[in-house]
């Protein structure tokens, strides 16, 4: 339980060192009583009722107590024995996904996606390009496998087709190859590869810096998604499962100015972390020309909107994860793929180096124990120049770690930053690494045994987004299609929900504002219908929320059934 205890000392930060925004003593605007409120604070004290003033929680107690509290103005809920848990957080979210693309979310075999694709091509002019969204993976189907070139001919043979997995990988039909001028003669370059069949033919894959070769309509964008209308549309949508705070994992300027137009609207119903990303293509020598040019600097912001540091990735994803040891075949190529690194050595490291020198915070996107070496490297060798110790640089993702890694990860006092790709990917990542690797993905009771502080999250729309089913998958260890995976690995429920919660809170230098239930915090609420440390566990994942409550507003309200 070491794990648990120093998630607890993080509240016991929160209650030394209070915000220094204090209630006045005027009567709350909104008591819940008659509820199971799971403060999570040093205690895991559980209370009746709690009292919110302005945006923060004024007073946590009995009912009796708070009740005495309200003045004539104060709306007071009777939560009839629901639970009240502290907001939950996305350490790692990009967007929901769908958007103007072909949606394949729902899609649960082969079929329906060629189906959904050929439907789209009769309503598109031949020669028009066909795009998916990325809010699915070939684990939920029944195949367990992608639609490849020959797949997709058959589904549009009149028009390019790029069916976009996550956000690592294509696949091309024949006329977007065609379009796009790729054939058996074209080199991947450096960081990608491109796929082939058995027998040499391509076969549509195009992983990782391989995408390059294709260069998608406008509409097909995250930029496409920065409306106003359409962003808080997405907010409003994340309210409803409960999400009060989130971290972009890969921003740019674009993104934080239209956040910051929302937020100067008093427009924003979720608070926001943004990590600005920089590729390997970042020249070290004019870093402070790129950060004139977006025109903030290290953890700037408020409560509503913050700059959250910068987001660096050095290897693939699923089928590009950097390793120590090969692939499986056929995926290994008879023993000689070892996955995709995508940011140079060299160049990573002098990157690092020069952020940490200007005072910035890094993240970096490592799935493979290879890729997590070159971070550690990269991490020891700014530190090196400049202690980064308490400054909670992050490794995000961290799916295969070894003993040895777990240790300089201590030292170096670094945060993991987790997400449940294991959920919806386990039978492909067991094609992939092995069945052992693969259950060992995301280790972390692992991480938490070792006194490394964690984080949950999503990657959505790479994996989705709703938080209860994070917490079931961390919780259970349970995936969509291949069971129980790594169950040595399980998190207690009340370690997972203060990882969604305090351990964002952690993550973002947040932690004596917000994470759990107490006087002076900020009031960002969700109200459950069954106790989530208690239901059966199968409840956890279809649990609907009750209410979302950010900054003392209800935000979202479950109509009544």
């Amino acid at each position: 339980m070491q794990g648990r205890f120093m998630l607890a000392a993080v509240v016991s930060m929160a209650l030394v060192h209070p915000a220094c925004e204090t209630p006045s003593g005027d009567a709350p605007n909104l008591i819940l009583h008659h509820g199971r409120i799971v403060t999570l604070d040093s205690g895991s004290s559980i209370a009746e009722a709690v009292a919110i003033e302005g945006d923060r929680i004024a007073a946590v107690g009995g009912n009796e107590d708070i009740l005495t509290l309200a003045g004539t103005e104060t709306e007071v809920l009777d939560l009839a024995g629901q639970t009240v848990v502290p907001g939950f957080a996305d350490n790692h979210y990009h967007g929901i996904g769908g958007g103007p693309g072909v949606d394949l979310a729902s899609t649960r075999r082969l079929r329906e996606v060629l189906e959904a694709i050929a439907a789209r091509a009769r309503d598109t002019p031949p020669g028009g390009v066909i795009f998916t969204n990325r809010d699915w993976h070939e684990g939920q189907l029944e195949e367990q496998r992608l639609p490849y070139r020959d797949d997709l001919d058959a589904a549009a043979p009149n028009h390019p087709v790029v069916v976009v997995r996550g956000g690592h990988e294509y696949v091309l039909n024949s006329a977007a190859l065609i379009k796009w001028r790729i054939d058996e003669s074209t080199e991947a370059p450096e960081g990608g590869s491109i796929g082939r069949y058995e027998d040499g033919r391509l076969n549509g894959e195009l992983v990782d810096s391989a995408k390059s070769l294709v260069e998608l309509p406008a509409e097909a964008s995250a930029s496409a998604d920065y409306e106003p209308e359409s962003l808080l549309a997405e907010h409003r949508r994340l309210n409803e499962a409960g999400l009060t705070s989130i971290r972009y994992a890969g921003g740019n300027k674009e993104l934080y100015d239209a956040l910051s137009q929302r937020r100067d609207r008093g427009e924003l119903t979720v608070r926001v972390s943004v990590l600005f990303r920089l590729t390997p293509s970042a020249d070290p020598e004019r870093l402070d020309e790129v950060f004139a040019a977006w025109g903030v600097g290290p953890d700037d912001g408020d409560a509503w909107l913050r700059v959250g540091g910068i987001k660096l990735g050095v290897d693939g994803g699923f089928e590009g994860g950097w390793m120590r040891e090969p692939y499986s075949e056929p995926y290994g190529e008879d023993g000689t793929y070892y996955g995709l690194q995508t940011f140079p050595t060299v160049q990573y490291v002098r990157l690092v180096r020069a952020l940490n020198q200007r005072g910035w915070r890094v993240a970096t996107h490592a799935v493979g124990d290879a890729a997590i070496d070159l971070v550690l490297d990269g991490y020891q060798a700014a530190n090196d120049d400049r202690s980064i110790q308490g400054s909670r640089w992050a490794i995000e993702h961290g799916f295969i770690v070894n003993e040895d890694q777990v240790s300089r990860v201590k030292e170096l006092g670094l945060a993991l930053s987790g997400q449940h790709h294991l959920y919806i990917a386990g039978p492909s990542l067991v094609k992939y690494w092995g069945a052992d690797r693969a259950h060992r993905v995301t280790p972390l009771r692992s991480y938490l045994d070792a006194g490394i502080p964690v984080s949950l999250g999503s990657d959505s729309p790479v994996v989705p987004y709703p938080p209860l089913s994070v917490l079931y998958h961390f919780i259970t260890r349970d995936t969509i299609s291949a069971g129980v995976m790594g169950e040595e690995e399980r998190l207690g429920r009340e370690e997972a929900l203060r990882a969604t919660t305090l351990g964002y809170a952690h993550l973002t230098f947040e932690e004596e504002s917000k994470g759990s239930i107490e006087p002076r915090k900020l009031a960002d609420l969700v109200v459950l219908p069954e106790d989530i440390l208690t239901c059966p566990a199968d409840r956890i994942r279809d649990m609907p929320v009750s209410m979302t409550i950010v900054g003392g507003e209800i935000v979202y309200r479950r109509d009544a059934d």
